[in-house]
């Protein structure tokens, strides 16, 4: 089988920003972006997709432009993946999006509880827009491409900005006391044998009006997050600003994991952010909390690697974004023959650095002592190309709306070396300049 044949074409406002592109395109169903490291893409009308929500899980196939049918059947995944295709680029070129919330992931493996909202997203996009050297640039290999394009270009021509609110202020469904209290928790349950550090976060809750859309330029300009996206689905929005890669699928069947953990703040002060990041580098805790993870994840991985091949190249790296320093290590592997990438995702979720070691009891305690589910928070979004290659994130520093319902969450992994202090400020370290600027949309009563 050959390369399909592909339409494209030069949008005529192709210089719009990410954010004024996707206000216009959001009336259309199963709208996504990925930052994608710099190669941005954005995706609409799938021409199938599953979609799990509760103990439901349907499947749909598009069978007119505007028009989805219900099937029977579900997509097999495992029949996705076309060994004669290859890609000319490493960045998404047609194929599957979407999204594995946190909940979907856990509950494979421990009967945790959900939120009330949709758990997973997988659509199948054979059309969408890239920005290349050009500008914005429409590419399709569809049988209906140049009607989808000239929907695309007149929905652009005719935007509408969205509009968004808070009803109430942002706030932290723990108080401090709460956190001290789940903190000592997870601080028994390892000095009793059962874990060796848990990844305990907290959420942030508020309600809200219109669409997290409005918001959007705003949260990536304050991040500038290199794994950032964004998937509408009915009345479901997932705003991600993350830092974090979970699983990069390369050509040659190799594969790299690159988990956080360990962190400090930035400051303006360049004398005072610099000590920040030698306080980091030379951290003990964030060390040994880094290592556990990265051992975990070499474990998660060799499941499916060829003998020895899996290494780690970099160990405790720093690198440096808008609000915090983070350690970051790196993990390889080379994935054996005939082995289904999406297999390897879905097995290896969640990630090993937002659970905790050993990953199943983890997520147990998680389920136990933060009190809610996290939804999407801490699962992962990405894309697959029909070739397999592909690139999926660590949904952290993330907003998630369902409704009216609109929360973000924060967190760290715990030791038995951790300051529950320390922890406490860790949270804030993170998500405080987000939560800052959420708050930016609070209507005045």
């Amino acid at each position: 089988m050959n390369n399909p044949v592909i339409f494209q074409k030069l949008l005529t406002e192709q210089w719009l920003n990410t954010a004024q592109i996707l206000s216009a395109l959001s009336h259309l169903p199963h709208l996504v972006y990925l930052k994608n490291v710099n190669q941005p893409v954005i995706a609409f009308f799938a021409s199938e997709y599953m979609l799990k929500q509760g103990q439901v899980t349907e499947n749909f196939k598009r069978i007119s432009l505007h028009q989805y049918q219900k099937e029977s059947q579900s997509i097999h995944f495992n029949n996705f993946f076309k060994k004669n295709i290859q890609n000319h680029s490493s960045y998404f070129n047609g194929g599957l999006i979407g999204f594995v919330g946190y909940d979907h992931a856990a509950r494979q493996q421990v009967p945790i509880k959900q939120k009330n909202q949709p758990a997973l997203f997988l659509g199948i996009y054979r059309s969408y827009l890239k920005l290349t050297p050009q500008g914005w640039t429409f590419f399709s290999d569809e049988d209906e491409a140049e009607n989808i394009f000239q929907v695309i270009q007149d929905a652009i021509q005719h935007k509408k900005p969205c509009s968004f609110s808070l009803t109430q202020p942002c706030r932290a469904r723990w108080n401090k006391n709460e956190y001290v209290t789940a903190f000592n928790k997870v601080q028994d349950y390892i000095k009793a044998g059962d874990c060796y550090q848990i990844n305990l976060t907290q959420e942030f809750t508020a309600k809200a009006h219109g669409s997290l859309l409005a918001t959007a330029e705003e949260f990536w300009k304050l991040t500038n997050a290199p794994y950032s996206g964004y998937l509408k689905i009915d009345d479901f929005e997932l705003l991600s600003c993350s830092p974090e890669l979970f699983i990069n699928f390369e050509a040659n069947r190799k594969i790299v994991t690159r988990p956080i953990k360990g962190t400090m703040p930035r400051y303006a002060d360049p004398k005072q952010d610099e000590q920040s990041k030698q306080k980091l580098i030379h951290s003990k805790k964030d060390q040994a909390e880094n290592v556990m993870i990265v051992d975990l994840l070499r474990n998660d991985l060799s499941v499916y690697a060829e003998t020895g091949s899996v290494k780690t190249p970099q160990l405790f790296e720093i690198e440096s974004f808008n609000q915090v320093h983070h350690m970051v290590s790196e993990v390889t592997a080379t994935l054996k023959q005939d082995i289904n990438p999406f297999d390897v995702l879905m097995s290896a979720l969640p990630g090993g650095s937002i659970t905790g070691a050993p990953k199943i009891r983890a997520m147990q305690i998680i389920d136990e002592i933060e009190g809610a589910p996290r939804g999407a928070y801490c699962g992962s979004m990405g894309y697959f190309n029909f070739d397999g290659t592909g690139c999926w994130n660590i949904l952290i520093r993330s907003i998630q709306k369902y409704q009216d319902e609109v929360s973000l969450w924060a967190g760290g992994g715990i030791t038995i070396a951790s300051d529950c202090n320390a922890e406490y400020q860790e949270c804030f370290d993170k998500v405080s300049a987000m939560l800052d600027l959420l708050n930016t949309w609070q209507k005045e009563p």
